[in-house]
Formats: structure tokens, C-alpha cells, sequence
């Protein structure tokens, strides 16, 4: 990807993302005489999948002597012609820019730091080819292009709000994946919890690795990777528990997991225990502070984030109640 894209004219005509997509075609050879439609594609369309051909097929992209064909079983015959539009795939579209909000909290040539809405996903994948903060990222400023994952050093789920920092130049990506390995970025997150805590802190050290029965979870398993999450007890009801978590180590679903380990699945997170209670149709998440030394200047920078409407309001009737 060139970092010389126009990002102000991402939409325009002349622009590189809205090229035509190729077109191609071919005369079904004898050999291929009675052959299934995607079978023919592949033999001179091989640089694509073959499920990704049949999607073609399907939205209507590939005709049979001038006419549009509707099945990738359908048999082809010796000598009929097949045209192809050549559309990508929905992989290979996500790194381009997009019109993303970003509210940024922070930013300067360096680096940036953004307040995630929950429901917003950080980084293209299967089901969010696009809308993700790194398309966000892209139309932002024109350096996001060159750098790995447009910047981005750290993730939240899609479902967990708050604060997370950017690099905007290579030298602050590189110091920031840094400091965040020796554990100089300090994060704290708020979580509303099924259940009320035993005691009024806690430490879990216990590593995190995929759940091996289901692919999709994460699980406390010893041969995990190390992960320490230090929680606070801060209000509670006789149901819920509202609590602060402070990460050492930055897992893949570490708080939702180390919490669900102790018995106090997060309130709304159905993958890992938890029901949708007190408003909350996500996993009551919250990225609520973060702080770290400026990666090139050194200044101190600590910023902190309000719980959007549905968090803060699933707080105050735990605070309420109790």
C-alpha cells in the first residue's frame, strides 16, 4: 500500500480504491467440457479461492455466452465463453479509508489517543471488513498507511468502550509496543460483575490461552501465556459488584476471562457466563484510564474516560441499591 494515497479524495474517481475491477474471460477447452462452472473459473482465474469464486458466481459477477449465471454447479460445455468480473474480496478491501468517527481525546505528530464506542471494531476481520478504527485511522492522516496495522499497538473488543493509544509515525509504534511489553503503559478498566467479591481486592495470576473446547473463547489453561489483572472492589449490591481492574499484562479477553475464573462472569457477556441484565447488551467493559510516558518527549500523560450511558446507567443502580 503506497503511503502517497490521497486521503482527502479517498472517494474520488481517480482515486486507487475505486479502481474498475478487471474483467476477465475464456472459452470453456475440451478438456473442461462438463466441468462445474467454478471449476472452469479456476482454471484461468488461479490466483483466487474457489469459494471466492462461487460468491462471484452468486452475486451475479460471471456469465455463460453473454448470459449471467446463477450456479457454480451448473455444468459448461467445450467452447462456450465465460466472463468474469473480478470484484476482491472483502479481505482485500478492508485496508483502505473510510469516513470513521474518531473521538480523539489526544494527539499530536506522534502518536493519538481515542475514545472507543463500544460496538466498534478495532481491526478488520471475518464479519468487519470494514467500519473498523483502522479504516478510521487511514482517512485520518496519510502516514497511517505505512505503518503495521495503520498504527495501532493495542486493542479492545468491539463491545468494550474507552480509551486507546495510536502511533501516528513508525518510531512511536516501535516505542510504544515497547513500553507496553515492559508494562510501562498503566490501563484500568471499570467491569460490572455478577456476584459480589469476597474481599475488597484481588489479585489473579493465572495464564490465558484458547479454551480448548470452544475456539472462539479464551480460558485460564496452564499451558497459557502469563497474565496478571489486580481487581477493586468499588460498590456492590447483593447481586452485582461494580469493580476496577488494573492489568499487568495485556491477554486477549484477560479481565472477562480471569473474572468469569473466579466465579463473576462480567454483567451482558454471554461468552463467558454472563447475562444481559441491569440494560446491558454487551460485556460491561469500560477502558476507563490510561497513562504513559510520551514515547518521544517523556512528558507524563494520564487520561481518563467517562462510561458512556448504558454502563454509567447499569453503575448507578448497583450504587442505588446497595
Amino acid at each position: 500500500m503506497s503511503p502517497d494515497y490521497r486521503v482527502e479524495g479517498a472517494d474520488d474517481t481517480d482515486s486507487p480504491w475505486s479502481e474498475e475491477p478487471e474483467r476477465r474471460e475464456s472459452a470453456v477447452s475440451d478438456a473442461l467440457h462438463g466441468s462445474r462452472l467454478d471449476k472452469a473459473l479456476v482454471s484461468f482465474v488461479p490466483e483466487f479461492s474457489r469459494s471466492h469464486l462461487q460468491t462471484l458466481i452468486d452475486g451475479g459477477h460471471v456469465t455463460v455466452d453473454g448470459r449471467v449465471a446463477s450456479s457454480a454447479s451448473r455444468k459448461v460445455l467445450a467452447g462456450q465463453r465465460i466472463e468474469v468480473e473480478l470484484v476482491p474480496t472483502a479481505e482485500s478491501q478492508a485496508f483502505r479509508p473510510e469516513a470513521v468517527p474518531l473521538s480523539v481525546v489526544f494527539e499530536d505528530e506522534h502518536l493519538m489517543v481515542i475514545d472507543k464506542a463500544a460496538g466498534v471494531v478495532v481491526h478488520p476481520a471475518a464479519g468487519n471488513w470494514s467500519g473498523t478504527i483502522l479504516n478510521g485511522l487511514l482517512a485520518h492522516h496519510r502516514g497511517a498507511a505505512s505503518l503495521p496495522r495503520a498504527g495501532i499497538v493495542h486493542r479492545l473488543d468491539k463491545d468494550t468502550s474507552g480509551l486507546m493509544v495510536v502511533g501516528k509515525t513508525l518510531q512511536a509504534v516501535t516505542a510504544l509496543v515497547r513500553e507496553i511489553a515492559a508494562r510501562h503503559v498503566h490501563r484500568q478498566y471499570l467491569a460490572i460483575t455478577h456476584g459480589v467479591l469476597r474481599s475488597n481486592s484481588l489479585r489473579i495470576d493465572a495464564p490465558i490461552g484458547r479454551d480448548p473446547q470452544s475456539r472462539v473463547r479464551m480460558a485460564v489453561v496452564a499451558s497459557g501465556k502469563p497474565a496478571m489483572t489486580d481487581v477493586e472492589l468499588l460498590v456492590h449490591d447483593d447481586t452485582f459488584s461494580g469493580v476496577r481492574c488494573t492489568l499487568h499484562t495485556g491477554r486477549t479477553h484477560q479481565i472477562r476471562v480471569h473474572l468469569a475464573s473466579k466465579g463473576h462472569p462480567l454483567v451482558g457477556d454471554t461468552v463467558y457466563g454472563g447475562s444481559a441484565v441491569l440494560g446491558m447488551q454487551r460485556q460491561a467493559l469500560h477502558a476507563q484510564r490510561l497513562a504513559f510516558e510520551h514515547p518521544m518527549t517523556r512528558a507524563p500523560l494520564d487520561f481518563t474516560s467517562e462510561p458512556p450511558m448504558d454502563f454509567a446507567s447499569a453503575w448507578k443502580q448497583i450504587a442505588n441499591s446497595a
